[in-house]
């Protein structure tokens, strides 16, 4: 079980196997180097793989190329998991669709452009990287353990992207992103991941359960969300936003004009109110007294409020519990947040 259908490749299968790692490496480098979403890079480096594996289908069955298969050493088949040759395949097959379903991976990088990109800015790209990862894995190996005889291969995303899932209903349940689930809206997370998880276990249910049959990888679905979601508390310990944080997405409200104009006429006037410290009777630290000085006199304008805002945030802690703070964007104006208990400090208050 442990030889390699690699080893008997001619010239053509390495070409159509270069293009294929290309396709699907270079959006994903890319991304790393220009410092642009790595979940946008993912997404385009499946499409790009998507189609060479498609033009593959084409060359074999319309022009009767005598090609070999090219991918069967790097999808997933449980039966041969126990050589240590085939351990690659529980992440190469991640990176691979089957060539007769478009709306599978149509479906996959969906997911992992509109989930993962907004994730990818709650976690950071490195975190969220290793996130993508888990899921990945998760899937394949809970695949495995379901199905350890099995002969059959299994390829695709959905792992990876039941993982993203996961992790941001763990982190994040309440941002609300544009996903079309329905009517296409912003939805919050929660209702997006449990809507896919909820009919995954019945559709695993199904298959498993009452003797039925399916060609979807179910367990690698839901092996993909639970350990990306069990492992996000850890992961994203020191990341960029506390876990739980609720501002609406990492975007917030206020990204358009529109938005500004309409949180800045429902803003609170900071010069009428006290600052979070002096109103519970203490003194205000000292790296903290400029910023709000600049504050009450330029946070007029709900851009300059959200600056100085984020400002404080990073350089103060929680007067109550000494815990890090958050900037929180409400349609009635940026909010400084106590990252570990609101009901300590939200500041400041809509009267």
């Amino acid at each position: 079980m442990g030889q390699l259908y690699l080893a008997s490749f001619g010239s053509s299968e390495w070409v159509i196997l270069g293009l294929w790692f290309v396709a699907v490496a270079a959006p994903i480098v890319s991304s790393y180097r220009n410092k642009t979403p790595v979940a946008l890079g993912i997404s385009v480096g499946l499409l790009l793989g998507y189609i060479v594996q498609y033009a593959y289908v084409i060359l074999v069955s319309q022009y009767g190329f005598d090609i070999k298969f090219v991918w069967y050493d790097f999808w997933l088949m449980p039966s041969r998991v126990d050589s240590v040759a085939h351990f690659p395949t529980l992440f190469t097959s991640g990176f691979l669709h089957s060539m007769n379903d478009v709306v599978h991976v149509l479906g996959n990088v969906l997911v992992i452009a509109l989930v993962g990109i907004p994730l990818e800015q709650r976690l950071g790209t490195k975190r969220f990287t290793v996130i993508y990862v888990a899921g990945l894995l998760g899937g394949s190996v809970a695949w495995v353990l379901f199905n350890s005889d099995s002969g059959t291969p299994a390829w695709g995303a959905s792992g990876a992207a039941y993982g993203l899932l996961g992790a941001y209903l763990s982190g994040w349940p309440r941002d609300e992103i544009p996903f079309p689930l329905i009517l296409i809206r912003p939805w919050p997370v929660t209702v997006i991941a449990l809507f896919y998880f909820g009919f995954e276990l019945i559709r695993a249910f199904n298959a498993v359960g009452l003797g039925g049959y399916s060609s979807v990888a179910h367990m690698a679905h839901i092996g993909g969300f639970v350990l990306a979601y069990a492992l996000v508390p850890l992961i994203a310990k020191g990341g960029p936003y506390p876990l739980g944080i609720v501002d609406g997405g990492p975007k917030g409200f206020g990204s358009s004009r529109a938005g500004f104009e309409q949180m800045k006429s429902s803003m609170v006037d900071l010069s009428a109110i006290k600052d979070p410290w002096t109103e519970i009777g203490l003194e205000v630290p000292k790296e903290l007294r400029e910023p709000l000085r600049k504050l009450n006199e330029a946070g007029d304008e709900a851009e300059t409020r959200i600056a100085w805002m984020e400002h404080i945030a990073e350089a103060g802690v929680c007067p109550v519990c000494l815990a890090p703070l958050g900037m929180v964007e409400r349609r009635t104006g940026p909010q400084l947040q106590c990252s570990k208990e609101p009901k300590h400090l939200s500041w400041p208050k809509k009267g």
